[in-house]
């Protein structure tokens, strides 16, 4: 009798398209709008590999329509943002240690293909290593760059829930400050 092998699909064919999710947070109105930006930033804190920069859009385009000034709107966007981010974070900061505990988890990740721990380790936690937790948060800031992987490399190394929870609050407002800064809020990739 003959066995099948193993069939591997990328990561992207077992989840759903969230492409959506980051159309609806760029169309996000009123209220419901906050509670979707929160919840795609939660998400893409632990499973997303999505820009977070797009939670600006609602503002930039007026669709967002709370009825505040705009530089107010941007700041009620970048505290929610920051708070989903920092609530999906805690959330990968448990499965981490999790994976810590988890011998097989991390030999897997060692000997994967593209060595997820070696290469997130050489990236963001050596910041994270050197400043601690404000490392975590500065390697957060940084625009366009993949928080999923900095955050789950982290989580293996540290232990401190409050603390882990407000870098990556820390590090998300920052990104979001350095993006509106370094861009402008007329930024045409949203």
């Amino acid at each position: 009798m003959s066995v099948d092998p193993v069939v591997w699909l990328p990561l992207s064919e077992l989840l759903p398209d969230f492409a959506g999710l980051a159309e609806a947070v760029r169309n996000a109105s009123g209220i419901i709008g906050l509670a979707i930006i929160a919840v795609y930033s939660f998400l893409i804190a632990f499973v997303l590999p999505l820009p977070s920069e797009v939670v600006l859009a609602p503002v930039r385009t007026g669709t967002l329509a709370l009825g505040f000034p705009t530089y107010l709107e941007y700041a009620i966007v970048i505290v929610v943002s920051g708070a989903g981010k920092a609530a999906g974070s805690v959330f990968a900061f448990h499965i981490g240690q999790e994976a810590k505990e988890s011998g097989p988890v991390v030999r897997f990740l060692r000997n994967s293909r593209f060595n997820i721990i070696e290469w997130s380790e050489k990236k963001s936690v050596e910041l994270a290593r050197q400043y601690g937790y404000v490392g975590l948060a500065m390697a957060l800031s940084v625009p366009f760059f993949p928080d999923t992987i900095s955050i789950y490399a982290f989580a293996v190394l540290e232990r401190d829930y409050k603390k882990f929870a407000l870098a990556t609050f820390a590090g998300s407002v920052g990104r979001l400050l350095v993006t509106m800064g370094a861009f402008g809020v007329a930024f045409v990739f949203l």
